[in-house]
């Protein structure tokens, strides 16, 4: 894992209907940002936010933030055109909105390939449905399908909420058993997941603790309803100097000649395994993706 990995701690979703929006995220110190068609856009303006997302993906200007356009649901009337645009467009991901099983990427995966796909055009998929908590290994393993190129779960607590009538409170107990079922999915079909949006964008407090609660869990980074939550995303999902550190030093000694068929070796005073040396060149590739942007 030596190769620069692209980081997304933050996401922010900005309304397609918003031109000055789509305008601004340009400037704004973010990994992902996702241009709404769903939930931010009025039925009546969908079709001038979809021409608006088209000129302003295929026009750039984003430089190295990852660019994702979030279609509506694939049972709508909006759907077909939408993904459409994307291909035209051509950002880095297209999000999927209620994805429930296997079927719903590969149907729009197929779609794709007769629009004109494009090589490195991916799939990203919302987990927000009861039966997308069922399906979550299934849905997971499409990642290690080319054909489909899944590469990143989002959590759509919200909805999630709304269709299973639990409660999101403090600390997302409730939540809890399918935050971490879908993070399992996705490690075990090799990509990203992303957590849920924050819902009281002054509560800045709230947020933080919600994101540690997150990178704890073992989230990728969360999705974001304002610049203002950006900042404190990123400390809580960017490897901290120490860690880093860390991570350099066990990697450097198992490097060694002497060091190359032992599964464990103690440094300052600490048991350390081999294990924990793959672990820590994750947060090495990530850090190191940081900084190749902050000097960009």
């Amino acid at each position: 894992m030596t190769e620069l990995l692209r980081p997304r701690r933050s996401a922010l979703y900005m309304p397609g209907s918003n031109s000055r929006a789509l305008e601004k995220a340009k400037m704004l110190d973010v990994d992902c940002l996702i241009l709404d068609l769903e939930d931010a856009v009025a039925p009546d303006v969908k079709a001038e936010a979809r021409s608006q997302i088209k000129d302003a993906v295929s026009a750039g200007g984003y430089g190295d933030r990852e660019v994702v356009i979030r279609i509506n649901g694939l049972d709508t009337d909006w759907a077909d055109d939408d993904l459409k645009m994307a291909v035209e467009a051509n950002p880095d991901a297209i999000l999927i909105p209620k994805v429930n099983a296997p079927s719903d990427l590969e149907h729009v995966s197929q779609k794709l390939k007769v629009l004109g796909r494009k090589e490195g055009l991916k799939l990203w998929a919302m987990m927000e449905t009861p039966q997308a908590m069922l399906n979550a290994a299934a849905i997971g393993a499409c990642g290690r399908d080319p054909a489909v190129g899944l590469s990143c779960f989002v959590m759509g607590t919200n909805d999630l909420a709304k269709e299973t009538r639990a409660q999101l409170t403090p600390g997302r107990a409730a939540m809890m058993p399918w935050l971490m079922t879908c993070v399992a999915a996705a490690r075990a079909g090799g990509i990203d997941i992303l957590d849920g949006v924050y819902n009281n964008f002054q509560d800045l407090d709230g947020f933080a603790a919600e994101c540690v609660q997150g990178a704890e869990m073992g989230m990728d980074g969360k999705t974001l309803i304002h610049p203002k939550q950006i900042e404190a995303c990123h400390t809580a999902f960017s490897p901290s100097e120490a860690e880093v550190e860390w991570a350099r030093k066990i990697n450097a000694i198992f490097d060694q000649p002497e060091n190359a068929s032992k599964g464990a070796i103690q440094v300052d005073g600490k048991m350390v395994e081999r294990l924990h040396a793959d672990m820590g060149l994750r947060a090495i590739a990530i850090a190191d993706a940081i900084a190749a942007r902050q000097s960009a």
